[in-house]
């Protein structure tokens, strides 16, 4: 046990006020999001234990009755008196804001949770909380409600002296949060990669609900095993996971990275297991690095000529899954969401790092240095032809004006933020769609048949594809590094197909190149999926509409079911009048759409997900489908 870990390492540096009244501010939202969050704060806590090196395991559950119950077995939060506070230590982290060892560095070298805020808030915004303390033999035990104590810390009994650590129980705050219920997968997202992230750490996941699911984390290999789960839809280019590691200027550096057969890059970064999405210095470092050291080195052996021009980091990044994950004692962010890293000295450990070990590796493995070169040559011929087809569109558009699609139905109305557009399957939908519309402010885009599947496709097939260019024009962004979000025309982008299993792949064929190339339009909540309703029933010269079995199995039960139903089952949009679709799917009083959103706290999970299901590789996606298969309502073989 460290002497260094006591009750004066917990500092206060302000009180708890105003967390109820403003949850957002701290944990993002009230909604599922902000709910989860709660965990992720306690267990980033027992995280930060064990990058100090105290705890080995964290059992996170998820109780009958919806409470969470996270225990590690670190060194126990201290129990000692703060002595500014004059309280007991634990009771300073739990009510206090900003009290934590995270400050100062005399409690954590490297955490996680540099705020402090994480346990006070989840306290807050809990109907209660109970935390329990294993140390130096003894078992100490304190009670709170909505963050107010509510028994003292007390000894409840003994254990053995060797045990240590802590152990806390909550249950989310009903009058706080939408909704209260946990998602398994959301958590198991999650905490497999905070797995992944801490060699040899074993974090159990138990759901002590009606499933009884239990799952072990646990990877000795750590980021090595994460690329290559991460690459399991995928056809790797050489069979193992590249690896660099060392300490440069301070900072610890970890990186993994191998090549597939696609053609998109997954670069994940992390600080102090904190998701970095928007990158920053350490990712910087990583691409200066791989361009500098794989250019000298092609160069060098003649994999390039010298009359050849340079690799881009773009030509050498494609097909790349890339983990880089830095630990640092001060880590310094781009605003409180920690989303992008400032420090400089991460640039130069990173690039130090990765330039000498990558240099090494390439000059043992010949083999594979030719393989990374033969597919980065191609990458760049693609990306020359892909960079032609731009100019030319660039240059018809400055000759044309605003050249739009000549099969779209666009709106009168200018205003970006009262116009949407309908992806429409199919001529027959769209000529329906085109009568139904209000013209003022509803544009239709009607494509023809399934859209080339960009999970397989360079970027010249991408511009060469008719029904991409379409909506490439009629959005009016640009895609991929012309990407600019304030040329949107359209405030909605609704995704509009058949209720059938082809309708289900059209607008995952769709998602995938939205995802893909114009991710910011889901990140800033611009694209919609209609609900066209399975089922018209009529009685009596009434007419209902029902959106699914249970709907309805419900107005058949209200209405009674007899002979006099006619119950109609929509195969296709083409089915409906102008007036049915109006009213069941595009009239904004009475529609149901789904806004589709993106976690950016998991994007690993999305990246392999869309690579399974779109994917060359069929065993993945056949286990997808059996893990699956049961989540599935209403499908149409």
């Amino acid at each position: 046990m460290s002497a260094e870990y006591g009750a004066d390492q917990i500092q206060i540096l302000e009180g708890l006020e105003a967390v109820r009244k403003r949850p957002g501010m701290y944990i993002g939202s009230t909604s599922a999001r902000g709910l989860h969050h709660l965990v992720y704060e306690i267990v980033d806590n027992s995280v930060d234990e064990a990058l100090a090196g105290y705890c080995t395991e964290i059992d996170v559950q998820i109780n009958s009755d919806n409470s969470i119950t996270v225990i590690d077995n670190g060194r126990g939060i201290p129990v000692g008196i703060q002595k500014k506070a004059g309280l007991p230590a634990v009771e300073v982290v739990f009510t206090v804001l900003h009290a934590g060892g995270k400050f100062g560095g005399g409690g954590y070298k490297v955490s996680g949770g540099l705020h402090g805020v994480g346990a006070s808030v989840v306290n807050a915004l809990s109907e209660w909380l109970e935390v329990t303390i294993y140390t130096e033999g003894k078992v100490y035990h304190q009670r709170y409600e909505r963050g107010k104590v509510v028994s003292e810390l007390e000894i409840i009994g003994e254990c053995p002296a060797e045990k240590h650590g802590t152990k806390v129980v909550f249950m989310p705050d009903k009058e706080i949060f939408e909704e209260t219920v946990y998602d398994y997968e959301t958590l198991r997202i999650r905490l497999q990669e905070t797995a992944f992230l801490t060699k040899a750490l074993k974090i159990i996941l138990r759901d002590d609900r009606e499933e009884k699911i239990e799952k072990t984390f646990h990877y000795e290999g750590g980021i090595q095993e994460f690329v290559t789960y991460l690459n399991k839809g995928k056809a790797p280019l050489y069979e193992n996971v590249i690896y660099c590691e060392g300490t440069r200027e301070n900072v610890y550096v970890e990186v993994a990275m191998q090549h597939n057969d696609a053609y998109t890059e997954n670069i994940y970064t992390f600080v102090n297991n904190i998701n970095t999405p928007e990158g920053g210095t350490h990712l910087t470092g990583f691409r200066n690095a791989l361009t500098k050291t794989f250019n000298d080195y092609a160069k060098k052996n003649k994999l390039l000529k010298d009359s050849d021009p340079a690799l881009s980091g773009e030509d050498i990044r494609e097909g790349l899954t890339a983990i880089i994950s830095v630990k640092i004692e001060e880590p310094q962010f781009e605003g409180q969401t920690k989303q992008k890293l400032g420090n400089s000295e991460a640039r130069v450990a990173v690039d130090s790092v990765v330039s000498e070990q990558l240099t090494y590796f390439l000059e043992q493995n010949p083999a594979v240095a030719k393989a990374m070169c033969e597919k980065s040559i191609l990458a760049q011929r693609a990306r020359a032809a892909a960079r032609k087809a731009r100019e030319l569109t660039r240059r018809k558009t400055a000759l044309e004006g605003m050249a739009l699609p000549g099969k779209l139905a666009d709106c009168s109305n200018k205003d970006p933020e009262k116009c949407e557009i309908y992806i429409v399957e199919g001529d027959s939908a769209g000529g329906s769609a085109k009568t139904a519309r209000v013209r003022d402010t509803q544009a239709i885009l009607p494509l023809r048949g399934k859209i080339l599947n960009v999970e397989k496709a360079r970027l010249d097939k991408i511009y060469a594809n008719a029904e991409i260019k379409a909506m490439i024009t009629a959005f009016g962004t640009g895609i991929h590094e012309d990407f600019d979000i304030s040329k949107l025309r359209y405030h909605k982008i609704i995704i509009m197909t058949d209720a059938d299993v082809d309708g289900a792949h059209i607008s995952t064929l769709l998602l995938t190149f939205l995802y893909r190339f114009m991710p910011e339009l889901i990140k800033q909540g611009h694209v919609y999926l209609a609900q066209p309703p399975l089922y018209k029933i009529e009685k009596n010269k009434r007419i209902w509409y029902a959106y699914n079995d249970a709907e309805l199995n419900q107005i058949l039960s209200d209405i009674g079911r007899d002979n006099s139903n006619k119950i109609q089952r929509y195969k296709g949009l083409g089915e409906m009048d102008p007036e049915q679709l109006w009213e069941t799917t595009m009239d904004p009083e009475r529609r149901i759409l789904l806004r589709v959103n993106m976690d950016e706290d998991v994007t690993s999970e999305l990246d392999l997900t869309f690579t399974i299901l779109m994917g060359d590789q069929v065993e993945p996606r056949r286990e997808f489908i059996e893990l699956n298969a049961r989540k599935v309502q209403n499908l149409d073989i």
